[in-house]
């Protein structure tokens, strides 16, 4: 009975926190596109101050993508949200999408963290924008030890042609994890 009970509670407080928190503000779209892209920019001075040689790999890409994510953990419920950008080097063009994740486990707790897709070539560029990306179950992925150096040390691989810095308060994350994580566009900010 008890754990039926902690249960539903635990279930309220996720939703509530993740769904219900965000207040819906009077912004204008273009407000809205403003602080994504000032959140944007804030998150690739840091990632260029930790290391600095993204700052060549989001150069030479043929695009990127940044996001600033939330998550809360509560007892074995986590879920989260996060809003972002991608920008195609060659056009210009800005895509504003959104990320949301679910997921179960033991943990308590509430997560802040930033991500930096860096996109090769044009055609893992063009799958990020039309099919999004996401991963199910649980998976973590080691981040690059630093022995072969070059513009992704300390990204990840997520697939050929794509990379992923996560940063957070302390830095370069050292892993990627998900569990349920599906980016797809913003229909309201496009």
């Amino acid at each position: 009975m008890h754990l039926n009970l902690l249960y539903r509670i635990c279930t309220m407080i996720t939703v509530i926190m993740i769904f219900l928190a965000p207040v819906v503000s009077a912004a204008s779209i273009g407000e809205k596109r403003q602080a994504i892209r000032d959140m944007s920019n804030e998150t690739l001075d840091k990632l260029y101050e930790v290391h600095p040689k993204a700052r060549e790999a989001i150069k030479n890409a043929a695009g990127y993508a940044v996001f600033s994510n939330y998550g809360i953990k509560v007892i074995v419920l986590g879920g989260g949200r996060g809003k972002g950008m991608v920008i195609d080097r060659n056009s210009g063009r800005e895509v504003f999408m959104k990320k949301a994740d679910v997921g179960l486990g033991l943990g308590l707790g509430v997560k802040n963290y930033r991500e930096v897709f860096v996109f090769e070539d044009k055609k893992a560029l063009n799958r990020f924008i039309d099919q999004g990306w996401q991963l199910g179950g649980q998976a973590t992925f080691a981040a690059t030890d630093g022995v072969t150096g070059g513009a992704f040390q300390g990204a990840v691989s997520i697939w050929p042609g794509a990379w992923l810095y996560q940063i957070t308060d302390k830095g370069l994350a050292l892993e990627v994890t998900g569990q349920g994580t599906r980016y797809y566009k913003d229909s309201d900010l496009n």
